[in-house]
């Protein structure tokens, strides 16, 4: 009965510590480092843009997700649009631009 009961709180310890392993995992299955690496993009990006003549005034939200980098917000001219697009595809790690911009 004894050597039941311990074999019984066993595994319920496992499944336990199993069930907490699988909380650490972050979301869409991206590594920390992942996560870190698109943040990294993102701040880049920004600075890019922010940093641009044309393009500093305007409200552009940038998102990075496994290096394809969507930005989204409102601009001019399809000038800005296309220079935006330019600028973000020049930052290290970049692999895909997806431009959702509007025009005002």
């Amino acid at each position: 009965m004894r050597n039941s009961y311990r074999k019984w709180m066993i595994v319920m310890i496992m499944v336990t510590f199993m069930a907490g392993l699988m909380a650490c995992q972050t979301p869409a299955g991206r590594s920390a480092g992942g996560v870190v690496d698109d943040s990294t993009i993102t701040s880049k990006v920004k600075a890019k843009l922010f940093g641009d003549e044309s393009l500093s005034g305007f409200a552009i939200d940038v998102d990075t997700f496994k290096g394809e980098v969507t930005l989204t917000g409102g601009v001019n001219s399809e000038a800005d649009k296309q220079r935006a697009t330019q600028l973000a595809k020049e930052v290290d790690g970049v692999k895909n631009v997806n431009n959702f911009l509007k025009l005002k």
